[in-house]
């Protein structure tokens, strides 16, 4: 064990004692906190690429809600022109339009955090220090998925809510 501030002449004291003891060896050594280190490097890099292609996913997955709410207002736009015209608010078409967007999140929420849990308990069997999986963890990625549904597709809903409904009455 050698002290924090006396590591070279500490290293010093060791291999003069070691070329003392065995004399046709040569001295050889590790610190223990860079075997560490090594040992996980391979999962810090698989964590650092995981986060990458995440990022990715969720991006792809945002344009394409926004992309299918933007072509569900388009073929909903004469019945969110009769419901304003009947006296219907911007708050309950926004209602109609994000509620089924919303539900389907919350069912593919549920398949996915079923599996994640699968998977992350059989990776983590293999480490011998490991976390235990907490369900904090999957409520927090259930809030943010749904806040980031919310934020896609209520931009569509409430631009298909605050538009004139005799411009959408007019072209039918």
């Amino acid at each position: 064990k050698l002290k924090a501030g006396q590591v070279s002449e500490g290293l010093a004291h060791l291999e003069k004692t070691w070329k003392a003891v065995i004399p046709g060896t040569p001295f050889d050594y590790a610190f223990l906190d860079d075997q560490f280190a090594n040992l996980y490097k391979g999962e810090k890099a698989f964590a650092g690429m995981f986060t990458h292609f995440t990022v990715l996913a969720m991006l792809i997955a945002g344009l394409g809600l926004f992309a299918l709410s933007a072509f569900t207002v388009a073929q909903r736009e004469k019945e969110i022109g009769i419901r304003k015209v009947l006296g219907a608010s911007n708050a309950t078409i926004l209602f109609n339009l994000s509620s089924e967007f919303i539900l389907l999140v919350v069912i593919s929420f549920v398949l996915a955090s079923g599996i994640a849990f699968l998977v992350m308990s059989k990776w983590l069997e293999e480490i011998q220090y490991s976390i235990e999986i907490g369900v904090g963890i999957f409520v927090l990625a259930g809030v943010v998925s749904i806040a980031i549904a919310m934020m896609t597709v209520s931009f569509q809903a409430l631009k298909a809510a605050v538009r004139n409904p005799v411009e959408a009455l007019r072209r039918e």
